[in-house]
């Protein structure tokens, strides 16, 4: 057996900025697709990996140990498709676009669609399905009024972030707070100091948006968008029953991947018996998604989405983003660099602003923020144990960065799954992801006050 190396600084910011500027340069300068320009780095790096000694079975090991990790995202993921796809077919989606239209001030959309996000992702603990369902209806409305796409797009996105992050029921809390070391409701608490008054912050800035906007619709568009849904889909309570079904779901804390299909399949079912459709056409459109045209250019390119097979480009940039983040992390290359970090620290604010730094080039370098929390949860700790500083600071920095900052990076899980589902590309939205710019201004004012940031007393200590 070869011996291996482990890379020096040199080579493993090499490595780290070749994957960065081959997937840019091929979207940029040669409009390829994020997944093919993954597939080629991931490729690419296979043979700088083994050039510190690693045989080819060890570098698959690297990267298929990885992606194995993902299973369940992937599985809501495409459980989210089906869920869109049967929501639309059902007349859900159609019966919260009709309502909204009629019940939501043009006035303060933004600010509205921000807060009812929110609410939505807090009680259901998925910013994934909060955009499926919630920012799907607030986009289409949203177009109607003459709202800028990215700027609805950044208000559901916002909101659909902090309700999650917030939520005991979110996954990526969860995890976070786990790779960390940190208590999950102690975790929560500790991030209301930085997360509320970047949300506070966030929603005055939407608030002026919508004050100073032209807040005017067309009112011709609104009466033919209303009459197409009122003539096309049986609207009333009954369309929002899977809706209920899945809130309930999660709350009872039910698997996230199973309570998201059960409430597809519920869609499914109403789609059938209550709309009139075929059980062939409510199983084609699980699949394929929602594909009747209305003759309205607004609602063809609002309702015309959905399905498994939307989500299958999604499900690749995933699978590749963790293999070449596995290629990063076995050969050593990433705890190398955040070595050269760990050693410059010399007080708790270095301390919260190497977090932030290492979560932003985790995710970056990955595109996934499991992957991000994992990662930095397990080179911080030991450090944050070092300087007698509890882990609920680790988690909230990682939540403050990773989690809300996601969506900022095109190529990112996040961003792309965004950018799929609300029709909206990256470069129009990310502008207005206020919460996700603001929230780690907070993170590193308190680090460097001490403000809010909690010290492991002696007792702890004693007990370990």
């Amino acid at each position: 057996m070869r011996k291996t190396v482990k890379p020096s600084l040199g080579y493993s910011i090499m490595l780290v900025l070749l994957a960065v500027l081959m997937i840019s340069v091929g979207m940029i300068a040669f409009k390829a697709s994020i997944q093919i320009m993954m597939f080629i780095t991931m490729l690419s790096i296979i043979p700088f990996v083994m050039r510190l000694g690693y045989n080819y079975k060890q570098v698959e090991e690297f990267m298929f140990s990885m992606m194995g990790k993902v299973m369940n995202p992937i599985l809501i993921i495409m459980a989210v498709g089906a869920l869109i796809g049967a929501w639309i077919l059902a007349g859900t989606v159609p019966t919260m676009i009709f309502y909204g239209l009629k019940l939501v001030s043009p006035e303060f959309f933004l600010l509205t669609s921000l807060l009812f996000c929110s609410i939505v992702s807090l009680g259901t603990g998925t910013s994934f399905g909060t955009m499926g369902t919630a920012g799907l209806a607030l986009i289409g409305m949203g177009h109607v009024l003459g709202v800028p796409p990215g700027m609805t797009a950044g208000a559901i996105i916002s909101g659909a972030y902090f309700g999650d992050k917030m939520s005991p029921l979110s996954d990526s809390t969860n995890i976070v707070a786990a790779m960390s070391g940190s208590d999950l409701f102690k975790h929560i608490k500790h991030m209301l100091w930085t997360t509320v008054p970047a949300y506070i912050l966030t929603a005055i800035i939407f608030g002026v948006i919508d004050f100073t906007r032209d807040g005017s619709a067309n009112s011709s568009d609104i009466d033919a968008i209303l009459g197409y849904l009122s003539e096309g889909f049986n609207l009333g309570f009954v369309p929002l029953i899977p809706i209920l079904v899945l809130i309930v779901l999660l709350v009872l804390k039910k698997p996230a991947v199973t309570s998201i299909f059960v409430a597809a399949l519920t869609g499914g079912f109403i789609a059938i018996v209550y709309q009139g459709n075929t059980i062939s056409t409510a199983l084609n459109t699980l699949y394929t998604g929602y594909r009747f045209e209305s003759g309205i250019a607004a609602m063809d390119s609002l309702l015309q989405r959905g399905g498994v097979s939307s989500m299958l480009g999604i499900v690749a940039l995933f699978l590749l983003a963790l293999g070449l983040g596995g290629l990063l992390q076995g050969s050593g290359a990433l705890n190398t660099i955040l070595d050269a970090f760990a050693s410059r620290i010399k007080s708790v604010g270095g301390l919260i602003a190497t977090t932030v730094i290492v979560s932003y080039i985790t995710v970056g370098a990955s595109g996934v923020i499991s992957f991000a929390a994992a990662i930095t949860g397990t080179l911080m700790k030991p450090l944050y144990k070092q300087f007698g500083v509890r882990p609920e600071n680790l988690s909230r920095t990682i939540e403050d960065t990773a989690t809300q900052s996601a969506a900022l990076f095109p190529w990112s899980i996040n961003s792309i799954f965004a950018a799929a589902t609300l029709g909206v590309s990256p470069a129009a939205f990310i502008p207005f992801c206020f919460l996700a710019f603001i929230t780690p201004v907070f993170t590193l004012i308190y680090g460097f006050t001490g403000f809010t940031i909690t010290r492991i007393d002696s007792e702890e200590i004693d007990m370990e």
